[in-house]
């Protein structure tokens, strides 16, 4: 097998958790194949640069094996290489996630009893 379906690559790779998704991300220029955008029915060699942006993040791999059946995740993690600084600024891009601050969406209506109680504390009334 000399080459594979850049869709059905990035769904046994596991990026994505439908072949529809991936050749939609294709469509919407989130994949690229060694720096130019690549559509869905683009062949995967070995040895390709893939910068793929989906809703974990941006990887930068490098591809090592072909498949065009989806497996278990410990297989899938075998078909590519992530690159150094793409697992670093990935990982710097989560903690300042964690690190801001989460807000509830407001409800709608008036406060309950528990939430006016929340809110005098807050505000440093007793």
């Amino acid at each position: 097998m000399t080459g594979v379906r850049m869709d059905k690559w990035l769904w046994a790779a596991r990026f994505f958790k439908t072949r529809a998704l991936a050749s939609k991300a294709c469509e919407l220029g989130r994949i690229l194949s060694n720096g130019q955008t690549s559509k869905a029915a683009r062949d995967v060699k070995v040895g390709d640069m893939l910068q793929i942006t989906n809703d974990s993040g941006d990887f930068q791999v490098e591809v090592l094996l072909l498949s065009e059946m989806r497996g278990p995740a410990a297989v899938a993690q075998t078909l590519y290489r992530e690159t150094d600084e793409s697992r670093a600024l990935r990982q710097k891009v989560a903690e300042e996630r964690k690190s801001m601050p989460h807000f509830e969406a407001m409800r709608d209506g008036k406060p309950s009893k528990r939430d006016r109680r929340e809110l005098s504390r807050f505000r440093g009334r007793t």
